[in-house]
């Protein structure tokens, strides 16, 4: 197992958590280390795989034997002990831990934190009745420092060595072996020999162990390629630790440095409140940033969009082929000069809410939570956990014949006939997304069965779909959608032998674009019935908005020469800010990340999400893994297009320009009132000009919010009390007891 599975699995967390979504068009001007396009982060932190086709069937050894053998041991453990006892004795033995912790500062030279690991040992080992609790840091401040023996090898010059994965670890070197030989012989309880002792000792294991399951559990559950996705986050984990980026002072000082020479070398890090009103000076002339040219979407790095300061009669009943003949140049100043060319007054004000950029205003996303969703005295291993997250099952439906079956994740109403929500994700995300969770209490809480599906981009949705199917044309995506949604509502209706009263579909970002495009489809061919539906922050010109998202994917290439330490002081600052959610008086008024960091780390996450797709679609058992990730290190989403979706289906640049845009169906939106969309005026995914001509198509039916970048409004008071009022019932429905869930 990891030497510190906390950070990793934090890492990991907070990935997941920000729920940003993926970008398509990218011209990069320079290469990542070892001549990929994009950056490599396994070989940015670890360098090659030299043992890798030992160390994936090593891998899938030890993931097997974990889930079979090991997990069901961890279940009845994480059964019999409450968490609040399993988390003393880790306590504890993180107390019995200190001799490495000392050695490792004094091979360090770092006296002063040997200092403070001894006032913590002996603090807590008195007051703190074994270790079991932690007076020195509540006390006296004394914060812990996480060291190993690997550690201090580093800081000797001892060479790291191959990855490896080896019986019963998840990856190590050869360097973090050795110490975790010496770690053994410094352990207090090797020394201990008698029954007693060897029972207790095994105890300690398995607690200890046992932490390390909900993390096995999601890299299953989340990734295509989970190998590949434990490689990056080890190499990360380590240079953190190997920095000491996990001490804040350390952190802070680092940070420091990073802004000041990012600051000398041009990158823009103000914020939004700095930056509005002073990129067009008083002196620019509009028109002179106007570049008439005829647009070449998959190929340029211009912003297709028409000048327009006031809408006309005209404008209004234009449709999107009228926005083909001018383009923008690729500039800051003149994305900024769109934005404000309309005047666009929100219908939620959210007070206070200290803007930021919008991409980092997007990241409070991972503030969308709720009471009761995780809130257990059991682990969540636990069978008697009974969290509102642990009550919803998993189920399947087969979608097409040798295909595998498409996994569903549903919670029912005590009344079977209840009306039914149904959630459509973001982007890559699958079932197991948090937002998802959250959006699905509150559909419960309301007196709503609901239905958890995944995006068809994601890669499980490919593995039920044939095998030619390559999501991103909306005409065969809907079709597939409805497929699955149909499937997943007749089986739930004949395991309950009943029929629900209402269905409402409810989309966020992607999926909230496709939520309006289903909607479309079933006006026009009733299929599923569905009643109601509800889009947070669709993008409106698809195009646009992944455009815009790829330049926040270019954003590394700024400063690519110290990528690795920023991308680490960056996760660093996540993990940080995650440990003090946990402190009586946290409170989150801005996040500690500059729009450059901000878009580092949705730039990882995106292109995770599109690695997962294209590993799923072109890997088989022959496939040249190394080969395959060199490819997709070379594949921007212009890539993806023009491969998968331009050349297959037929279509030239402007059909599919126009068919993946909200212009398309502005039919349905005049004519029809059963759907609410709710949108934030400075979603950096969309502009003013296209938020106007939403709100003339929609009317009340568009709900326009005052902040919140993409998705950043979703966790405030006035965004989920609207929402509430949306989403609540006429009518009397019975809530389901936690021992009266569904299968």
């Amino acid at each position: 197992m990891y030497k510190n599975n906390k950070i990793f699995t934090l890492i990991i967390a907070i990935i997941l958590c920000f729920n940003i979504r993926a970008p398509l068009f990218a011209t990069p001007a320079q290469t990542a280390e070892g001549g990929c396009r994009y950056p490599d982060y396994c070989k940015e932190y670890i360098g090659n795989d030299r043992f890798e086709k030992f160390n994936r069937k090593m891998y899938n050894f030890n993931a097997k034997l974990n889930k079979y053998a090991l997990r069901p041991i961890h279940v009845i453990w994480a059964s019999i002990m409450p968490k609040y006892g399993m988390d003393r004795i880790q306590s504890a033995y993180h107390n019995i831990e200190y001799p490495k912790r000392l050695v490792s500062t004094l091979l360090q030279k770092d006296f002063k934190a040997a200092g403070t690991e001894t006032l913590r040992f002996l603090t807590n080992s008195t007051i703190g009745l074994g270790g079991m609790y932690d007076p020195a840091k509540k006390l006296f401040k004394m914060e812990a420092k996480e060291e190993d023996i690997d550690q201090g090898l580093a800081k000797c010059k001892i060479k790291r060595g191959p990855f490896l994965v080896l019986p019963g670890t998840m990856g190590t070197t050869p360097r973090a072996l050795a110490g975790r030989l010496i770690e053994t012989g410094l352990d207090p309880t090797t020394y201990i020999a008698s029954p007693i002792a060897a029972l207790v000792k095994m105890g300690i294991f398995v607690n200890r162990t046992s932490f390390m399951q909900p993390l096995s559990i999601l890299l299953e559950r989340t990734y295509a390629d989970p190998y590949d996705i434990t490689r990056k986050l080890y190499g990360i984990e380590s240079y953190i630790k190997l920095s000491n980026l996990d001490r804040k002072d350390i952190l802070d000082e680092e940070a420091k440095i990073l802004e000041e020479v990012t600051v000398e070398s041009g990158e823009v890090l103000m914020s939004s409140n700095e930056t509005k009103g002073e990129l067009l000076s008083e002196n620019t002339n509009e028109e002179e940033l106007i570049t008439k040219k005829e647009p070449d979407l998959l190929n340029v790095n211009e912003d297709t969009e028409e000048k327009n300061e006031t809408i006309t009669e005209d404008d209004k009943i234009a449709t999107n082929e009228t926005l083909k003949g001018k383009a923008y140049a690729d500039d800051k100043l003149l994305h900024e000069a769109i934005q404000n060319t309309l005047d666009i007054e929100p219908d939620i004000i959210l007070e206070n809410y200290n803007p930021q950029t919008p991409v980092v205003d997007s990241m409070r996303t991972a503030l969308f939570s709720l009471p009761g969703i995780d809130e257990s005295i059991w682990s969540e291993l636990s069978i008697w956990n009974r969290s509102f997250s642990k009550r919803i099952r998993t189920s399947s439906v087969e979608l097409t014949p040798e295909r595998e079956k498409y996994k569903f994740r549903y919670i029912m109403q005590r009344d079977k006939s209840s009306p039914l929500a149904i959630i459509y994700p973001s982007i890559g995300e699958g079932i197991m997304s948090h937002h998802s969770v959250v959006l699905a209490k509150l559909f419960y809480d309301a007196g709503y069965s609901v239905v958890i599906q995944g995006s068809h981009f994601h890669w499980e949705f490919i593995k039920s779909m044939p095998k030619d199917y390559k999501p991103g044309m909306p005409e065969d995506d809907i079709k597939s959608l409805r497929l699955a949604t149909k499937s997943i509502v007749d089986k739930i209706e004949n395991k309950y032998d009943t029929k629900v009263r209402k269905k409402v579909l409810l989309g966020t970002s992607f999926g909230a674009f496709t939520t309006l495009f289903m909607a479309d489809k079933e006006d026009k061919e009733k299929l599923i019935g569905i009643d109601k539906f509800i889009s947070i922050n669709p993008p409106i010109e698809l195009i646009y908005a992944l455009k815009e998202l790829d330049k926040n994917n270019e954003e590394w290439n700024k400063n690519p020469s110290n990528l690795k330490h920023k991308t680490a002081c960056t996760a660093a600052k996540i993990l940080n800010l995650y440990n003090q959610k946990d402190e009586k008086d946290f409170k989150i008024d801005t996040l500690p990340f500059s729009d450059y960091e901000g878009k580092l780390i949705t730039g990882f996450i995106l292109r995770q999400k599109l690695s997962d797709l294209i590993y799923t679609m072109e890997n088989t058992k022959d496939t040249d893994k190394a080969k395959l990730y060199r490819t997709i290190n070379n594949t921007s989403f212009a890539d993806y297009a023009q491969k998968y979706l331009v050349k297959s289906s037929g279509k030239n640049v402007d059909d599919l320009s126009h068919m993946a845009s909200l212009h398309s169906i502005s039919d349905f939106l005049r004519k029809n009132n059963n759907y609410k969309i709710y949108h934030t005026v400075d979603d950096y995914l969309t502009n003013k000009n296209q938020l106007a001509r939403l709100k003339e198509y929609t009317g009340k039916n568009t709900v326009l919010i005052s902040n919140g970048g993409h998705l950043g409004e979703l966790y405030r008071e006035e965004f989920i009390n609207h929402f509430k009022k949306e989403i609540a019932l006429n009518e009397t429905v019975e809530t389901t007891t936690p021992a009266a869930t569904a299968e």
